[in-house]
């Protein structure tokens, strides 16, 4: 017999057990209570996450664009250079930009050459990639207080590659400098000579070096800074003329490729076969200069050329 508050259960040996009250008696099967769902928390998304991002070669971390632009476009997390566009680092070293030089010369196609896609075709897909109409900027402004002239290579568009306008530039940077009496510093970021030119890319590499021996006459001082990576023609011309050369830490610079040397002596080379490190101890290379320190020691190397007083108090 059961109660509205217990039931009362015969068991098979004839004891009686008691159940406990049911709270649910009287209510449907189809009315009983729901637990509500319990909602998971979302973890708040990162700056990575929201924000354009670059992706470091070295530790493959995730760097927001603003980060890198104010950290030099060094990784924060293992001090690796990353690449930097020509405009960019000319802005960058330039206190106050005076004005560009070279942009009325436009590359033609004199060999109408044509490899996989004809050369013009590789020109406007560069240009539309970079914003820009070659490879090499050059620029005029200060450097705090003295007058320069810059000029910078952009790898990104095609590969930095030298050809005749790129020549053109640097040899009107140069005189420019020759006819103000005032430095010339030159970024070098490139894969060497513009085999689409054929002769006439291998012939900027007499004209830049006349250019810079007219320098060397007139006193006045020209520094190169070998980024990553720096090879062939330019290596072998304007690269490897500066009355000093500074390096980033890592970058590769050399004539012919590591493959291609190997293929030549037939012998295995190992790291840091071509490093700016392993170029500094065999005197190749100046001094390696991280990215943060370079503007300093730019400035105090050409003020001492220059023979500004008091460098080191400024």
């Amino acid at each position: 017999m059961a109660n509205n508050m217990t039931d009362t259960i015969t068991t098979p040996d004839n004891t009686t057990a008691t159940t406990a009250p049911n709270s649910n008696a009287g209510q449907s099967w189809f009315n009983r209570p729901i637990p509500g769902i319990k909602q998971q928390l979302t973890a708040q998304l990162t700056a990575v996450e929201t924000e354009p991002s670059t992706k470091c070669s070295n530790c493959h971390s995730m760097i927001t664009n603003t980060a890198l632009i104010f950290n030099c476009y060094v990784c924060p997390h293992c001090d690796h250079h990353l690449p930097m566009s020509a405009r960019e680092r000319l802005n960058w070293l330039l206190d106050q930009v005076e004005g560009e030089t070279g942009q009325e010369f436009t590359a033609k196609d004199p060999l109408g050459f044509v490899d996989s896609k004809p050369y013009p075709a590789r020109m406007s897909e560069a240009q539309e990639k970079t914003g820009e109409s070659e490879a090499l900027i050059a620029m005029y402004g200060k450097l705090r207080n003295l007058d320069i002239v810059a000029c910078a290579f952009d790898f990104r568009f095609m590969g930095g590659s030298m050809g005749s306008v790129v020549g053109d530039r640097f040899v009107q940077a140069a005189e420019k400098a020759l006819e103000q009496k005032i430095p010339l510093v030159c970024f070098a970021a490139s894969g060497g000579a513009r085999m689409q030119e054929g002769l006439l890319s291998l012939m900027q590499m007499a004209r830049t070096a006349a250019a810079i021996e007219r320098l060397r006459i007139a006193g006045i001082p020209y520094i190169v800074v070998l980024t990553n990576p720096v090879y062939g023609g330019v290596t072998a011309s304007l690269a490897m003329l500066g009355d000093i050369h500074l390096a980033e830490p890592k970058a590769m610079i050399g004539f012919a490729g590591k493959r291609v040397i190997e293929q030549t002596v037939r012998e295995t080379l190992e790291e840091p076969f071509q490093r700016a490190e392993f170029l500094l101890e065999h005197g190749v290379v100046d001094e390696v200069v991280h990215r943060h320190q370079l503007i300093d020691t730019i400035y105090r190397l050409l003020a001492k050329l220059c023979r500004v007083p008091n460098v080191d108090a400024q």
